[in-house]
This record gives C-alpha cells, sequence and structure tokens, in this order.
C-alpha cells in the first residue's frame, strides 16, 4: 500500500518487531483456541480409541500381576508369578507351536497364490478380468464367525459337499473328517484361512504391478524374451521390496485367527487347533474357574511376539525402500 508520499507504508509492528498480521501465537492458550475446532472434532475418536485401545491395554497389563478370576472385587498381587508359570505351562506351548505352524503355512501359501493370480489377472487382454477379482473379493467381506460355521457343514464327513463330490468322483473310498481328525484339522484350517483372505493379497500384488513401467516389458519383448522370462527378470526384482511388506502384513495377519477358529474347530480335537488367541479365550471365559490374570499374561506375552513382526516390518521397509522414492 502507498503512502501520501508515494512511499510503500508498512503495518505497525508490535512489541516483538513482527507485525500485527505475521505475529505468531506464542502462547499455548494461544495456539489451542486457534485450532479449537481441530481438537473438538479429533474428541470423539480420541475418546473411543481411549477407552477400548488404551484402557484395556493398560487393564491387561495391571491384571497380569494379579491372581484374579473376574468375579471377586479385588485380585491378589503375585507379581511375576503368571508369567513364571506361563513358562511352564505345556498347554500354552502346544497353543504357541500351533500358531507358528499355522503362520509357515497359510503365509506363503496365501502370498504366493495371490500373487500368481494377480499376474494372470492383471493381463488386460484376459475377459472378465473384473468379474474373476470380484469373485475372489467376495470371500472377504464375509465374517470370519459365519465363514467358520458354514465350513463345518461344507467339510461335513456325513454329507459335506466336498467328501460328496470327492467320494462320487471316485477320489476317495471314503469320507474324511477334516476337521475331526488331529492331523488335518489345523491344515483345513489354514486353507480355509488362505481362501477367505486371498482377495486382500492380491489387490496388494496388482496394486504393485501397476507401478511396473510398461516399456521394460515391451524392451524385453523386443530382446526376445518370453512371458516366463519377463515374469523371471522384470516382474520378480521389481517386487522383491513389496514382496517383503506383503509377507510380513499377512503373517501379522494370520496371528488374527480367533473368530474363524472358534467357529471351525473350537480349537479342537484334542486342542490340535488351538493358537494363542484361543488359548486366551479358554483361560479368561471358558474355564470352569476364569482366570483373567493369567490369560491377561499370556496375551501381552503374544502380543510382545506380535510387536516383533510389526517392527521387523518397519526395519524391513526402511531397508528396502524403493528408488523411485529417493528421487
Amino acid at each position: 500500500m502507498l503512502g501520501e508520499s508515494g512511499a510503500v507504508a508498512t503495518p505497525p509492528a508490535n512489541f516483538h518487531g513482527r507485525s500485527d498480521a505475521t505475529a505468531p501465537e506464542t502462547s499455548l492458550g494461544g495456539r489451542l483456541w486457534r485450532d479449537r475446532w481441530i481438537y473438538i472434532f479429533l474428541l470423539p475418536t480420541l475418546l473411543l480409541y481411549s477407552a477400548y485401545t488404551i484402557w484395556p491395554v493398560l487393564a491387561t497389563i495391571s491384571y497380569s500381576f494379579l491372581d484374579w478370576n473376574g468375579f471377586d472385587a479385588e485380585g491378589e498381587f503375585i507379581g511375576l508369578a503368571n508369567y513364571a508359570e506361563l513358562l511352564k505351562d505345556p498347554q500354552f506351548w502346544n497353543a504357541f507351536a500351533n500358531t507358528l505352524i499355522f503362520l509357515a503355512f497359510a503365509v506363503p501359501l496365501r502370498v504366493g497364490i495371490a500373487l500368481v493370480l494377480a499376474v494372470i489377472l492383471n493381463n488386460p487382454r484376459l475377459p472378465f478380468a473384473r468379474i474373476f477379482r470380484t469373485a475372489l473379493f467376495l470371500p472377504v467381506v464375509t465374517t470370519g464367525a459365519i465363514v467358520g460355521v458354514v465350513m463345518r457343514f461344507v467339510l461335513d464327513p456325513t454329507g459335506g459337499p466336498i467328501n460328496v463330490a470327492l467320494v462320487d468322483s471316485g477320489l476317495l473310498e471314503r469320507p474324511v473328517n477334516f476337521l475331526g481328525q488331529a492331523s488335518l484339522a489345523l491344515y483345513s484350517a489354514v486353507a480355509i484361512w488362505v481362501w477367505k483372505w486371498l482377495g486382500v493379497t492380491m489387490i496388494y500384488w496388482l496394486a504393485a504391478l501397476q507401478t511396473i513401467p510398461k516399456e521394460l516389458y515391451e524392451a524385453a519383448r523386443i530382446d526376445g524374451a518370453g512371458r516366463v522370462a519377463q515374469f523371471r527378470y522384470v516382474t520378480l526384482p521389481l517386487l522383491v521390496p513389496f514382496l517383503l511388506i506383503i509377507t510380513l502384513i499377512t503373517a501379522v495377519e494370520a496371528t488374527n485367527v480367533f473368530d474363524l477358529l472358534l467357529t471351525l474347530t473350537g480349537g479342537g480335537p484334542f486342542y490340535a487347533t488351538e493358537v494363542i488367541d484361543i488359548f486366551i479365550y479358554r483361560q479368561a471365559f471358558a474355564a470352569n474357574i476364569p482366570r483373567l490374570g493369567y490369560a491377561s499374561a499370556s496375551a501381552l506375552f503374544f502380543g510382545a511376539c506380535v510387536l516383533l513382526l510389526v517392527a521387523l516390518q518397519v526395519a524391513v521397509r526402511a531397508r528396502f525402500k524403493r528408488p523411485v522414492d529417493d528421487r
């Protein structure tokens, strides 16, 4: 703005030597008042997160030091006795081993099958590709508990459609109790879990495949590379960073199979499918005398293991950044 003399007029300065239009609000109260609407809109989310996440975590830590059945007004403080018992409990380590076996089979199957399907469905010349993608994603939107209940009837040895089809086709001489045999139940649960969540991992891979420049495939075709060679020398090397992240995400998700296994097998037969989630549930709610303190210690131990997986994911992500991120 020009003054009467033609010189540029400057706004009046405050005691900090800054103009009033640019003077920062240095006091905490001033900043809070300026951003008040941000905190007002965040308040409901913060309250819900505190009530359903922060408080349960703090309560679990507190209960893990108590001998408490959940009915008495107060539990008896026993220090680290729950953790000491946990380390010697064969049922806990059976559940821990079942969880590891589930991870060892479910994660590679889900990641590998989803990659193959994504490569096939990423072909723009494939007819009805969108219909196939939708069909593979449909089980994802179904809750795990419902899938478990339905699959109990589908795999029923006395008339389930799977056994009927296998026997009628001559592949089996007699029906197989997929969920009732200790040697088959856990692997049957793995197959059902992989089928249910396959669509999510397929979407991850489809998104990763979209990042590969098409010019690379055109150059490979000009050099005489076929589809297998293109996949081996172009697709796979560029998918390695995504492979690490997707594998770790899938591993974390594979530790949360409570709803599926509870309705599918209930942890049986003979604890053959009892994973950590079901062990914690059984100690806290399904036992004749509930042991909430012991269950809390089990949950914290298992949670620490999951946190290690998450920390590994963060470390791997930092180590294997895509080159395009650094440009």
